[in-house]
This record gives structure tokens, sequence and C-alpha cells, in this order.
């Protein structure tokens, strides 16, 4: 089984080595027209570009939909919706190449229709999969059409390019807002391939953090609450750990997150990694947890670019830029404030937050982001600007609440829940640790800064998410639960 993996996957780790080149945004915003807007049709191109800003492809969301999939046919299933996500992937670009030149016939036809072709011969494959007659497998045809969505036309500035090698800041003189900027300075994004608009970050999608008026309320504690913690601590990603893969939601899929992720802990993660082959890994843990731990990189938009600049899920898709190394990455387990915590059970999967909440909308979205600081403050749809001396923040509060039963589900989603308002599980859920991971970055204050991400996403901030695959032995789970549960600091 071991070198049948190794002959399929390919390589997990990319060097961190940063070439001193004009970046390639080959994933880069649209400049496009909707159907509904008659009077653009009339307007020249430079004029559409202007009004109109940047366009994307937005879909409907299939796999979350998906709630119910029949076991047997749950691998299939995943395949064909990582297929799914190429499909949008490959419109966008080909809208991005377009640019302002594409009009509305253009992207009706030459996006839009092809597109719903290909993602309706998917649909009625997994409808197939999944027993046609089946209640979810009914009805999944109405997914098929996509459309576009505007967002911002005023991209944050991009630097120009230098050629010092392993910068991890833009140099002196580059075109990057002055240390002591509130927001990023305006300017014109770095033409990438096509002609196209860089795909974000917007000048909107920064906000000062000195702004943003307290918003933490926790809930109070009872008197049967679990105060204890448990943290594991696994490094910064030293190793360079990284890949484009997602091992929940598209296993056996190469490059299928369209991103690159940093991970911590388990050594043996990418795509083709299975239960037993996880148990049997390395761990950068030191207390021996080989649980698994990944996050969307951010980089730094300084004009360079990392070796997977011509590489699926790094700069062929639009993530460009320097990839920064946590400042620090905190993994804490935490109690309930209204009961004891159950162990988890081995190989319980959580995503947390939603990789396409852009075009999704904000349900599933769980992006946190603050500074030093300032941590009473959390942004869900803002990357912040922090003052000289704090560090950029994210911070990922997995669901706490198990339906007791599943170690996953069909939309990775279902098997979990948050607590309530007051700390309290939905009825039918228990308790069970709730997992923090808090990563912070030192970046220079007004510097431009994104998380990768799906190349029709933009970067947005609230796109931001978690993933954790329990890999704890039972003896470690145990020793957790117990510390959490008499009150404790541990580990």
């Amino acid at each position: 089984m071991v070198s049948n993996k190794k002959r399929h996957k390919r390589s997990r780790v990319i060097g961190l080595a940063v070439v001193g080149v004009t970046a390639l945004a080959v994933g880069g915003g649209a400049l496009l027209m909707t159907d509904n807007d008659a009077s653009a049709a009339r307007q020249s191109a430079g004029q559409q570009t202007s009004a109109q800003g940047a366009m994307t492809v937005t879909c409907p969301d299939v796999a979350t939909e998906l709630s119910s999939v029949p076991q047997q046919a749950r691998p299939a299933v995943d395949k064909q919706l990582a297929q799914m996500d190429s499909q949008v992937a490959d419109a966008y670009k080909r809208l991005a190449a377009r640019g302002a030149q594409a009009d509305q016939n253009w992207v009706r036809t030459r996006v839009l229709e092809p597109l719903t072709s290909k993602r309706r011969a998917t649909l009625d494959s997994i409808a197939t999969e999944m027993g046609g007659a089946s209640k979810q497998a009914q009805g999944l045809d109405a997914m098929a059409p996509c459309t576009v969505k505007r967002t911002d036309a005023a991209p944050a500035a991009a630097p120009a390019n230098t050629s010092t090698p392993g910068a991890a800041t833009p140099s002196a003189g580059a075109a990057t807002p002055s240390a002591g900027a509130a927001t990023p300075a305006a300017g014109t994004a770095t033409p990438a391939a096509g002609g196209q608009a860089q795909a974000g970050p917007q000048k909107s999608d920064f906000v000062d953090i000195r702004k943003v008026q307290p918003n933490v309320a926790n809930p109070r504690k009872q008197a049967n609450a679990s105060r204890g913690t448990f943290s594991s601590r696994c490094g910064r990603n030293e190793n360079k750990h990284f890949n484009s893969d997602n091992v929940i939601v598209a296993p056996g899929v190469s490059n299928g997150a369209h991103h690159m992720h940093d991970y911590v802990g388990n050594r043996d993660t990418d795509a083709f990694s299975t239960n037993d082959g996880l148990a049997a890994a390395g761990t950068t843990c030191t207390n021996g947890d080989r649980s698994t731990h990944y996050w969307p990189v951010v980089r730094l938009r300084d004009g360079k670019n990392e070796r997977d600049v011509n590489l699926p899920g790094g700069g062929t898709e639009g993530n460009i830029g320097t990839i920064l190394q946590p400042a620090s990455a905190q993994i804490t387990f935490g109690g309930s404030p209204v009961s004891k915590v159950v162990a988890m059970p081995k190989f319980l999967r959580i995503i947390t937050g939603d990789a396409k909440a852009f075009t999704n909308g904000t349900a599933n979205a769980n992006a946190s982001w603050s500074c030093t600081g300032f941590e009473n403050r959390q942004l869900k749809d803002k990357y912040p600007l922090c003052p000289k001396g704090s560090n950029v923040v994210r911070t990922f509060k997995f669901q706490s609440c198990w339906d007791g039963k599943n170690a996953d589900s069909a939309n990775h989603r279902t098997h979990v829940a948050f607590a309530d308002a007051k700390g309290a599980c939905p009825t039918g859920f228990r308790a069970v640790p709730q997992l923090t991971q808090r990563i912070t970055y030192k970046i220079a204050p007004g510097s431009v800064f994104a998380v990768d991400s799906f190349p029709e996403q933009l970067h947005k901030p609230v796109t931001d998410h978690g993933d954790f695959i329990n890999v704890m032995s039972s003896s470690l789970m145990k020793k957790a639960v117990n510390c959490i549960n008499t009150g404790r600091k541990c580990g």
C-alpha cells in the first residue's frame, strides 16, 4: 500500500527560495459586464472597466448541499466535486485572461454556457453514483447554472518588483504603503498575464484595527464548566511542508484545494494520506500528537515569486508573492462553559470556515482576523492593518459539538456543530475539546498581504479556513480530556 501511494502522489514540499521576477497572476481579476447592465453595453471598454470593476464566477456549491451520500459512493462523489472546482477555476481564468474585452455575448457563450454544460454532466454522474432515485440525487441539475459577481474595482497597491532574493518584506522604494499608513495606498495593480488586473486583495479588504470597536463576547462559565486547556506544541512549519491538496474534501486528488496550505503536526499529510498512514507517520508535535493541522498560507504581495510560481495551487492560479512563515502557531484544546467534555473519536475530521465564502455567502464562514494587543476586536471579512510592534493574528475556533457517531460526514459539516451563544451543544450532540488554532505573522505596517484562495475567490479574507484531523492516541486524548475537565493547564 505504501509503495502504491508513493507511486501516485506528487511531491508535497515546495521550497521557499524567492525569485526576483515580475509576478504572473494568471488567476487575475476579470473586468466584465453582467446581463442586467444594459447601459454598460453602450460604453467603451475603458468606461466599462472603470465603472464595473472586477468580476468573478459564482456557482451553487454542490458539496455543502450533499449531506447524505451513501458511504460506498463517497470516494467517487468527492472526486467529481473536485472536478467541478477545477471547472469553475478554469472558467474564471478564462475570464481573467480576456479582461475588459469580455462583453456580454462572450461571457455567455465562451464561459457560462460551456461551464454549465460541464457541470450538468458532472452532476449527472454524481446522481448516478448516489442512486438516481434517492432524494439527494434528485434536482441536482438545477445547480448547474453559474453567474458572474462584481467586486470592488480598487486594488490595493502592488509593489514594484525588486531583485533581492529571499526578501520577506518590500524593499525601500517599492510602491507599497508607508510604514505608518492606516490603509494600503491606492494604486494600479501589477499587470498580469493577458493584461488583466491582479486578482486581489482590494483596498477595501483592509481596515485599521484601531478603528474597530471591541466585539468579542464569551459565554459565562457555569458551575459544571470544563475550565482546563491542553496544548500541543507543533512548531511553525519549519520543515516547509506545503501542498495544494485537501485530504478531507478531495481525498486522492492532487491540487484539490487550488491554493497552498501550511501544515503542522503530522508529517505525512497530502491528498493520498490514509488513516493508517497518518497513524504511522512522524509528527512535528513535541508530545507525540500525530494530528494534522493545516490552513492556507499567507503571502506578502511584494512582487516576488516562490518556486510554486508555475505550479498548480501557486502562481498558475493567482497565488503569488512571498509565503510568510508564522511567527507563532499555537494549538490549544479548551473546554465547554456549560459541561464536561468527552473524547474526540480518532480520525475525526473538522473544517472550520468556508474557502468559498466570497461566492457562497457567509453561512459557514468562520474567519477571525486581528492584531496582537487588540484581540478583543475580531474581523470576519477584512484584513487587519496593525500598528508598529503588533503582529497580525488569525484565529480558528473549531466546532466543539460532535454527533457522538461519525468521524466525518458527506459534506464534512453535519457531524459537528458550534455551541450556541450560551455555550450549549444542540440536542443530540456532545461537547468535545474545542480546538483553537492561533497563528501570528510579523508584517510591516501598511504592507499588502493576502491568504491563498481558489482563483475565483479573489483572496478575500472571509474565505479563510482551518482544517484538522484528530490522530491523537487514545491515551493522549484521555490525558487531554482529563486535563480539561479538571481545570488544569497541560501540554
